[in-house]
């Protein structure tokens, strides 16, 4: 057998043995990940999920995310929520609210840091998707904001995406006419970082 045919055959084997320990993953987000505005069939579960099948992964995606959620009603959902049998992996993508509201960082922080006990708690996987703060609130509101999802992903030795919305922020072609929600491409942009990430974790 050709030796590069040999090394492709087992690069396919040993993703695949590692990707049977992530299955079924839950979105646990708000509107930016719910697929606010958009048909089901542009909901990023949907297309996140085809767009992991189309990475060889067999990976079933549901969507755990409440449009208008804060982190407090994240974390009042949590166990519950999360107690579905099977669940390998949850992408933890709340805060937005809590920064448009103004909600104390520290609220913020202490309210996420619960929802990734519960989750740990049940012997689930976190990747932690971040949020950036505008200046709305002032540097130091936007300092401590932003600090939030490293702080814990260290903590917690989490996976993190430093910015969800990475490349689809502030970029109108990507975004809904409200200039903060994702559209329909904006939507695979953040499919793809998602997938990355999945990626690196089950290498």
């Amino acid at each position: 057998m050709n030796k590069t045919i040999f090394i492709k055959i087992l690069i396919f084997f040993l993703v695949h043995i590692n990707a049977s320990a992530i299955e079924k993953v839950v979105l646990f987000g708000d509107s930016l990940m719910a697929g606010y505005g958009l048909p089901k069939e542009h909901h990023l579960s949907i297309v996140l999920e085809n767009n992991l099948k189309q990475a060889g992964l067999n990976i079933k995606v549901i969507n755990g995310s409440v449009s208008g959620s804060t982190s407090s009603g994240g974390l009042n959902r949590a166990d519950w929520s999360l107690s579905e049998p099977g669940i390998d992996l949850i992408i933890l993508g709340l805060g937005a609210n809590d920064m448009l509201r103004g909600i104390q960082p520290e609220e913020t922080e202490r309210n996420l840091e619960q929802i990734i006990k519960v989750a740990q708690n049940k012997k689930i996987k976190i990747i932690l998707a971040g949020m950036v703060a505008p200046d709305t609130h002032g540097a130091k509101y936007k300092k401590e904001f932003d600090a939030i999802y490293p702080k814990l992903s260290k903590k917690y030795n989490l996976a993190l995406i430093p910015f969800l919305l990475e490349g689809v922020a502030l970029n109108p072609s990507l975004n809904q006419q409200d200039g903060i929600h994702p559209n329909k491409d904006g939507t695979i942009k953040v499919s793809e970082t998602i997938k990355k990430t999945i990626i690196n974790i089950i290498n």
